[in-house]
């Protein structure tokens, strides 16, 4: 099962699960994008979302206005699904419309690989330059030779102190799990999050493990009106 948290209210980009590309709304490319892969359902917290899904034939649930994350959302989503321990659950963003379905299909095929681990988490980094690890918007992520996440942050890691050749890499907010390590996600406790705000550093703090697959796309997140008419562009000169 993917699940399409989709929060209305947005500080920088109000609206923008339901903002229009090519007269579409954006949570309707999400949602096309992840059932070429798996079932979807959309958990949002507005009455305009639910109709407006039904509108394309996707299913979605209500959920509170009062979850500080997507994944709290996901959660009482998976909840009201009545989803059991056992299945998986992805988190795919709801303002990511470009996003590939074979990564979607990778991150589901990495859950039954490590689906025997006492806590199933899956997530996805890419190659970035140099200029880019400098962005604290974009999070970086460094990994162990197992390709489990060692550490994720806004500041530029490892720190490169001799200023070598290294390639660095960006996390990309797509989560799986399975509902039983869901449901155990929320509750962890965790410091290290409220600094850099990144809720999967708790996984980290709890010494449990993140599964990383490296992928490429070309995908990006909207987050501002500029964002909003590079996709529009994109989405013309792709179709």
């Amino acid at each position: 099962m993917i699940i399409i948290p989709a929060r209305l209210s947005s500080s920088r980009l109000p609206n923008k699960v339901l903002a229009e590309i090519n007269n579409k709304p954006m949570i309707i490319w999400c949602a096309e994008v992840a059932k070429k892969v798996d079932d979807v359902c959309i958990a949002t917290d507005s009455q305009k979302v639910i109709d407006i899904c039904k509108q394309y034939g996707f299913n979605a649930v209500m959920t509170s206005d009062k979850h500080q994350s997507g994944s709290d959302r996901i959660k009482e989503a998976a909840d009201i699904l009545k989803l059991k321990d056992d299945e998986i659950v992805i988190n795919m963003q709801g303002d990511e419309p470009f996003l590939e379905p074979e990564i979607l299909t990778a991150v589901k095929e990495k859950l039954f690989e490590i689906k025997n681990r006492d806590f199933v988490m899956v997530s996805c980094y890419k190659e970035i330059d140099e200029l880019h690890a400098s962005d604290p918007n974009l999070v970086k992520v460094i990994m162990d030779k197992n390709e489990d996440a060692i550490y994720f942050s806004r500041s530029k890691i490892p720190y490169n102190r001799d200023n070598v050749p290294h390639q660095y890499f960006g996390h990309i907010g797509i989560y799986g799990f399975d509902k039983k390590s869901l449901d155990e996600f929320i509750t962890m406790k965790g410091t290290i999050e409220h600094i850099e705000k990144l809720e999967q550093l708790r996984v980290i703090e709890n010494g449990k493990k993140i599964a990383m697959l490296k992928v490429k796309t070309k995908s990006f997140g909207i987050d501002t009106k500029d964002d909003l008419e590079k996709a529009r562009t994109y989405a013309k000169s792709s179709s």
